[in-house]
């Protein structure tokens, strides 16, 4: 029999597993699919926005995968070496093979002056906080602010900016955690600024998810026509691709639009890059230098400056990979290196050792993109299977893991925390509610468990 060990509970992790279990190559197959948190999904738990239900329905393809025979989940199982995680070099010992779904788990910097002044936070921090991941901070982001400026045009950015403009009566039906949605209500923030270094053509929203900017109750999108103007694409959209082109039709749209009353403002910025984010104790305000496009097509600055007041600055201009405890790494691309899946080191492929996901390409592509990755690793893995399975690794994995001190929280521990969030949502007169915190996951998972 062919064990295996997959690192990562989300989109990658999990199409890895069910792609194993597919497989017509190797008689027998057993996955253990080992996450640091206790609960599985990756970021379709913690990265999808709580009002996206249908996104977030993808959760049921994946549980459907996670309860197959032969796959077990092994929550609450931290990889590295800190103190109480499973070591990378113990792996070996418990497994044929080990396939590394790790995602990217850091943010890109700016790299200017004042980026981590207070009230500077990385969006993937906002989104954390607001899908009740236990390591977010647990403090309001939006209590104070009046004006917050998202850096960055992709569909995260759109992310954030509409929840920042969404009113919590319509959060309330979502299972965002109830101190966010307290705080999200006390939020006195009237104009939400998106900025792009380039121009509308250049951005990476989708149409879907820059349209429902225009339908939120109670809130406005405005774009500056002379601004977004400085495009090339902009008088005549026709030539670029469609998705492109249906992104600037909808911008031209709001350009039009007449100017906005009360309520609250979501403004499309272009052509501007930060330079600097301003303040003493806390930011006040961002710093942009004006950008054109030059004859070749670059992105040149100006010369030319403008201030933008904003009390919330959250930076949204990519995810970046990290390394993993004993393999090697890319630190210029933020990815593992690998030939088709297979980890290399020193240009060799490392017996028994995968990766999958953004750890692999890096972050790229969209959630469907992680399947054929992650058959393209496992069709690798299968072909070293024969070489692989000449060492006999331990005969149970979890009652090893216990004895490093490792407590995993497998299935049944998983469902109990469902249920003791169905039960919040109840208390609270809402739907199913996250819980936000180490503890209370635990303690859900341990009562069901025990």
């Amino acid at each position: 029999m062919l064990r295996v060990a997959v690192v990562g509970s989300g989109p990658s992790g999990v199409y890895t597993a069910q792609a194993l279990l597919e497989q017509q190559t190797v008689p027998a197959v057993t996955v253990d699919v080992l996450d640091r948190l206790p609960c599985p999904y990756g970021l379709v738990r913690y990265g999808v926005a709580p009002d996206h239900e249908k996104i977030k329905s993808l959760q049921r393809n994946l549980r459907t995968a996670l309860e197959r025979p032969g796959v077990r989940f092994l929550g609450n199982v931290p990889v590295g070496d800190g103190p109480g995680a499973l070591s990378p070099r113990l792996l070996p010992e418990l497994y044929h093979a080990v396939v590394y779904c790790v995602g990217a788990a850091s943010d890109r910097r700016l790299g200017i002056p004042g980026e981590d002044l207070p009230g500077s936070f990385s969006a993937t921090e906002f989104v954390s906080w607001y899908s009740a991941h236990p390591d977010a901070a647990p403090g309001g982001f939006v209590l104070a602010a009046r004006s917050a400026v998202v850096i960055g045009v992709g569909n995260v950015a759109v992310d954030v900016a509409r929840v920042l403009a969404r009113g919590a009566d319509e959060l309330r039906r979502t299972d965002v955690p109830d101190a966010a949605l307290a705080a999200l209500a006390d939020s006195r923030v009237t104009d939400v600024h998106m900025v792009g270094r380039r121009g509308p053509a250049q951005a990476k929203f989708t149409t879907k998810e820059l349209r429902e900017l225009g339908t939120l109750p109670g809130a406005r999108t405005l774009v500056t026509p002379g601004e977004a103007a400085l495009d090339p694409a902009w008088a005549d959209p026709s030539a670029l691709p469609a998705a492109v082109r249906r992104n600037v039709e909808v911008l031209r749209e709001w350009s039009t639009a007449p100017p906005a009353g009360s309520g609250r403002r979501i403004r499309m910025r272009f052509f501007l890059r930060p330079v600097a984010l301003l303040g003493d104790d806390a930011v006040r305000a961002v710093r942009f230098e004006r950008t054109a496009v030059d004859e070749r097509g670059a992105l040149v600055g100006t010369g030319r400056y403008e201030e933008i007041e904003a009390q919330l600055v959250l930076r949204s201009v990519g995810y970046r990979g990290v390394p993993i405890p004993g393999l090697p790494f890319d630190a210029e691309r933020g990815t593992v290196p690998h030939d088709r899946g297979r980890v290399l080191r020193e240009g060799a492929p490392s017996p028994g050792e995968y990766v999958a996901g953004w750890i692999k390409r890096g972050p790229t592509g969209v959630i469907g993109t992680n399947r054929p990755c992650a058959k393209e690793t496992v069709a690798s893995l299968l072909t070293d299977a024969e070489a692989l399975m000449a060492r006999r690794p331990a005969d149970d994995p979890a009652r090893a893991l216990r004895a490093a001190g490792v407590e995993p929280v497998e299935w049944p521990g998983w469902l109990g925390i469902e249920a003791a969030e169905a039960a919040l949502g109840e208390r609270l007169g809402r739907g199913t509610v996250k819980i936000a915190d180490w503890d209370g996951l635990l303690a859900a998972a341990r009562g069901r468990d025990s």
